[in-house]
């Protein structure tokens, strides 16, 4: 009976030695991000097996594939118990003409991607970019996501804002939520820049599958930065540094001191007067009238107001933002969409009862979150404050249009109601920086 068992297993050794160790040098989940070097543009992609990093590009109407440009990867082993092991794979590309449409794949002689296609960003200060923002986005009832995907390709938008919380959650099934969020905003992401802020829901790991899987401007791995686009200069922030202290206090401090010399840059007469418009974008509002009982329906918002359970107490960013003279602050987090008079300190500073939005004497607030995720959509508070000018609880999404030194337009689309645009604004200033107020 032994010696039966092991002629068996003898047999089947060799058989088990033959079978081949599977290779996964495909390109997947291909995205693109700007950063934040004019003519310039990152491709990231992932793959499963280490492969060559290259990108093979060419003006569209020209020659395919006529250049090429290598690149690296970097592991990533997810921290769940399989410890996944995933190859992000970074390629930028140079000297792109401003506005000129480029096709591309990217990979290597292993395995190819797609084609795609991408209008390189105009760095002229006069271009008039369009983007759609929102956050809250899952690859689970993601509402918005087919219609944000056909108007992508239809030549809608530059850019893309995701302001947090992404697949609900990325580092689920051993990060397989992740890759399947990826793959599913290829469709758009491959297409257009699409720059991302973290949310609470990456916070698992450290944000490790947030850190690793974006490609954002600066040395921070996505957690803050600031970049230029026609007449505006935009902040992404983490809010997240005021609730996970265990990741390190010190990054809260941190990202204050970069924020005051970014904005401290940004008003600089000649930074200014180029590009006078300041947007922020971060996951977690200051201001909301949700009704669950989050951060900032109780009205002292840690990131509003700081905490003073820290030594040294951790600062607020409103009185930084309203001294620097923010413009416009973008937020999702809380289900829903809600438009806001120009607010600070909690009280509405309009710039006149007819005309709240022009030469308001305050930052405006947008707070899109409502794109579509397993969670739903959140209630209002039957009562809210003064401050609260539009709520809806429809899913959907934003758009924004910088259309000159002076002028930005925003609308609010519903998902809801077959795109059908529910609320829209234009904010109008005549003059920029904290002088503005008065």
């Amino acid at each position: 009976m032994f010696f039966a068992a092991c002629v068996s297993l003898s047999l089947v050794v060799p058989l088990l030695a033959l079978v081949p160790v599977p290779i996964w040098t495909q390109p997947e989940q291909v995205h693109l991000s700007y950063p934040g070097e004019p003519g310039s543009m990152v491709v990231t992609w992932t793959t499963f097996s280490k492969a060559e990093s290259k990108v093979e590009y060419g003006l569209l109407g020209g020659r395919l594939f006529e250049m090429t440009v290598g690149g690296k990867y970097t592991l990533f082993v997810d921290s769940g118990e399989e410890k996944r092991k995933m190859f992000i794979h970074r390629v930028t590309l140079t000297d792109l003409k401003p506005a000129a449409v480029y096709v591309y794949h990217c990979g290597s002689d292993d395995g190819w991607s797609d084609v795609f296609s991408f209008t390189a960003l105009n760095d002229s200060t006069s271009f008039s970019p369009r983007f759609a923002l929102y956050g809250d986005l899952g690859n689970e009832n993601p509402q918005s996501l087919a219609r944000l995907q056909k108007e992508t390709q239809l030549g809608m938008y530059d850019v893309i804002l995701h302001i947090g919380d992404f697949a609900y959650d990325m580092h689920e099934d051993n990060a397989r939520i992740g890759d399947e969020f990826m793959r599913q905003i290829q469709s758009i992401a491959a297409y257009v820049p699409y720059m991302t802020s973290p949310g609470n829901h990456e916070s698992t790991y450290n944000f490790s599958n947030y850190r690793n899987r974006f490609s954002m401007p600066g040395q921070t791995e996505g957690l803050w930065y600031s970049w230029n686009l026609g007449s505006a200069h935009i902040v992404s922030i983490s809010t997240e540094v005021y609730f996970y202290l265990e990741f390190g206090l010190e990054l809260l401090f941190k990202q204050y001191e970069w924020l005051k010399k970014d904005l401290e840059e940004a008003n600089k007469p000649e930074n200014r007067a180029a590009r006078p418009w300041i947007i922020t974008m971060g996951h977690r509002p200051m201001y909301c009238s949700d009704d669950d009982q989050d951060d900032c329906t109780k009205f002292d918002s840690y990131v509003r107001l700081g905490r003073n359970d820290t030594k040294p107490p951790a600062p607020g960013l409103e009185d930084l933002f309203y001294r620097h003279g923010v413009d416009l602050e973008l937020w999702a987090h809380e289900h829903t969409y809600e438009r806001l008079w120009p607010v600070y300190g909690d009280k509405v500073y309009n710039g006149s009862k007819e005309q709240p939005y022009q030469n308001p004497k305050a930052p405006v607030h947008i707070i899109t979150g409502s794109a579509g995720c397993r969670e739903k959509t959140d209630l209002f508070n039957p009562n809210p404050r003064d401050w609260s000018a539009f709520r809806s609880t429809d899913y959907g999404y934003t758009r924004m249009q910088v259309v000159n030194t002076s002028h930005i337009y925003l609308e609010q689309v519903s998902d809801d109601q077959y795109g059908n645009v529910i609320d829209s604004i234009w904010v109008v200033k005549e003059k920029h920086g904290s002088s503005a107020w008065s």
